[in-house]
């Protein structure tokens, strides 16, 4: 079979490999039935409804034609460096980083940090629009978070809250 669309190819490729591990991932964890669902039943059902998607789109790329073959093209760096900083850095900022002395800075300078080096991933980068951007999600998730889940983490630096 000739591969009509290589983009939707290797797409349906990566969510299928995706959603059976994590299906497979789920399978060390007390899955239950239905009526009594455990900790891994809705990773082991959307790892298997990841996968089938996996598939249909496989499929779909083999039997749709496309124009020009829909080639893949070049791995695009830049932005992929600054996602990956972004959540890392989020990570590190939410939680500290004992092992060298820095401590949790909490979830809205995390979330800034976020916002800020994620906005460099794109072909125009404006300060202003990611510090609007930040603030929104910054009381977004203070109210989702703090005040409607009643979540226990850190929201501002030690420093500031003593």
């Amino acid at each position: 079979m000739k591969i009509k669309s290589q983009k939707d190819f290797f797409a349906g490729l990566m969510f299928t490999l995706v959603g059976a591990g994590f299906a497979w991932g789920a399978t060390t964890y007390n899955v239950g039935t239905g009526a009594r669902m455990g900790p891994g039943y809705f990773p082991l059902m959307l790892g298997i409804l990841l996968a089938i998607l996996g598939l249909i789109v496989i499929f779909t790329s083999l039997a749709v034609e496309t124009v020009d073959g829909e080639p893949v093209g070049k791995i695009a760096w830049k932005p992929l460096f600054f996602i990956i900083t972004a959540n890392l850095v989020f990570g590190v900022l939410l939680g500290g980083l004992p092992s060298i002395g820095l401590p949790a800075m909490g979830l809205i300078i995390a979330i800034y940090a976020l916002v800020i080096i994620a906005g460099l991933a794109g072909p125009t980068h404006s300060l202003k629009l990611s510090l609007v951007l930040a603030t929104v999600l910054a009381v977004g998730s203070y109210l989702a978070f703090i005040v409607g889940l009643k979540l226990q983490f850190q929201v501002w630096p030690t420093f500031i809250t003593g």
